[in-house]
């Protein structure tokens, strides 16, 4: 899972692309071509870096050949302003998360996935294909996913955490040992899910509970941190924090005194997905290479190496023992997955998630 927040700017061009689109009517697009020569089609696709196998341009011209350039986004926000800036970005299949793939489709920027020409999608848990931002994957293919959960030093605290209440309202050995997700929807989610409210609310009486929560919080926290909160844990600097489950693995893995646990309140799901641009001219090479992907010993890779669950069974039924022995949190079924709040777009709602992280941030 790779940053999640988009930008003010960001959601006013899909929301003003979106009315462009509805206002033009759209338009058919051409049906695809099954017996189309692949080798005459190239892609460029835009993943975060360091998300899949370094040699994956290679391997993948080798198989279907097909020549593709791999392009790296450091976040959500990053592509989500290329693809949005208007006219044709020259991106063949972008990567973004769940939610974004849907934002991305209501402004009528992606295109229907081929089914036809992806077999490798039986790969797939039948739960990969109930996610409430695409329900069947009409639109995007799953990539990776995960939930959110607390990241702690098992031999640092006094009782094991079993709340976002532990968070929120930390214990004296922990207080000023704890960190907080930065991103603006995962700032939010504890408070939310403590309350007992959705963590795709729109109710503004919803986030003004959240935002006096965190202003009682901030004074207890050693920071807000997304990205080095694990080593902060290795150090033990800090003791308890909340992360997404691939990262707390990182502090995992140099550390077994770490471990991971999803709160009692419940959390979320978090998707990462495959998606194929309209202004594709390549879309038959786009589908084949998100069916090559959904290859077993591809994904597997991903769980393997990135130490994110992947949505396909195939792929996890192949993962190293070993490593699933190790990395707990990589067991979790797709049953367990789904009992969590899938995150969707809530549309022009968006900002005032972001006037909320804002505001928290700024006080003092």
């Amino acid at each position: 899972m790779r940053y999640k927040a988009v930008s003010l700017l960001a959601t006013a061009a899909i929301a003003s692309l979106a009315l462009s689109s509805c206002a033009s009517g759209g338009g058919e697009e051409a049906p695809l071509d099954p017996d189309a020569d692949l080798t005459k089609q190239s892609l460029v696709v835009s993943i975060w870096a360091d998300y899949s196998p370094a040699d994956l341009a290679e391997t993948f011209e080798a198989e279907t050949g097909i020549p593709v350039t791999i392009v790296n986004h450091a976040t959500n926000e990053d592509i989500m302003g290329k693809l949005t800036a208007g006219g044709d970005s020259g991106i063949d299949v972008a990567f973004v998360s769940g939610q974004y793939a849907q934002a991305l489709n209501e402004a009528g920027l992606i295109s229907s996935l081929d089914k036809a020409l992806i077999p490798n999608e039986s790969n797939l848990y039948e739960e990969a294909t109930q996610l409430a931002y695409d329900p069947g994957n009409n639109y995007s293919m799953p990539y990776a996913w995960g939930t959110t959960g607390l990241c702690y030093r098992s031999d640092l605290v006094a009782a094991e955490p079993t709340s976002w209440n532990d968070l929120l309202t930390p214990a004296p050995d922990v207080t000023g040992k704890t960190t907080m997700l930065a991103t603006e929807r995962w700032m939010a989610l504890p408070a939310l899910k403590q309350l007992g409210m959705s963590v795709n609310t729109t109710n503004p009486d919803d986030l003004a509970a959240v935002k006096e929560q965190l202003l009682e919080t901030k004074p207890t926290l050693l920071a807000f941190d997304d990205t080095t909160f694990y080593t902060k844990l290795v150090s033990g600097e800090a003791s308890l924090t909340q992360a997404w489950d691939g990262w707390c693995n990182y502090g995992i893995a140099e550390d077994p005194n770490i471990k991971f646990v999803v709160p009692s309140e419940g959390s979320d799901l978090w998707t990462d997905t495959m998606t194929v641009l309209k202004t594709s001219k390549n879309k038959e090479a786009a589908m084949a290479f998100i069916n090559y992907i959904l290859e077993a010993d591809v994904q597997s890779w991903v769980a393997e190496n990135i130490l994110y669950k992947v949505p396909n069974e195939a792929a996890m039924a192949a993962v190293d023992p070993a490593i699933l022995e190790a990395y707990p949190n990589l067991q979790m079924t797709p049953a367990e997955l789904l009992k969590q709040e899938v995150i969707v777009d809530v549309g022009e709602f968006s900002p005032e998630f972001t006037k909320l992280a804002t505001e928290v941030m700024a006080a003092g």
